[in-house]
């Protein structure tokens, strides 16, 4: 029997209706994960290469400037008392 091989796959993480509170512990907890990410990756270079990762570094700060931004939008939510919708889906394709 052959086996196919399925070059990309696309996979929602998350999807639903989500409380202020939920809302940021998703977010805070996604976000902070790649950060921690990119920071062990340009510390690893650093040891290995004696220099930064600059993607990584480049990577970590528009983690955090995206971080900002929707904690803004959820603590406008809960200010309003209102609940946010979160979509996220994932894309992997063999290059």
């Amino acid at each position: 029997m052959e086996q196919v091989v399925v070059n990309k796959q696309k996979k929602d993480l998350l999807r639903g209706e989500y409380s202020a509170e939920e809302a940021k512990e998703i977010i805070s907890n996604f976000i902070t994960q790649k950060i921690n990410f990119h920071n062990m990756r340009n510390y690893s270079s650093q040891i290995r290469y004696e220099r930064p990762d600059e993607n990584s570094l480049i990577r970590i700060e528009e983690l955090k400037e995206s971080r900002k931004s929707l904690m803004e939008l959820i603590n406008t939510a809960k200010e309003e008392g209102r609940t946010l919708k979160i979509d996220s889906t994932i894309t992997i394709e063999l290059i």
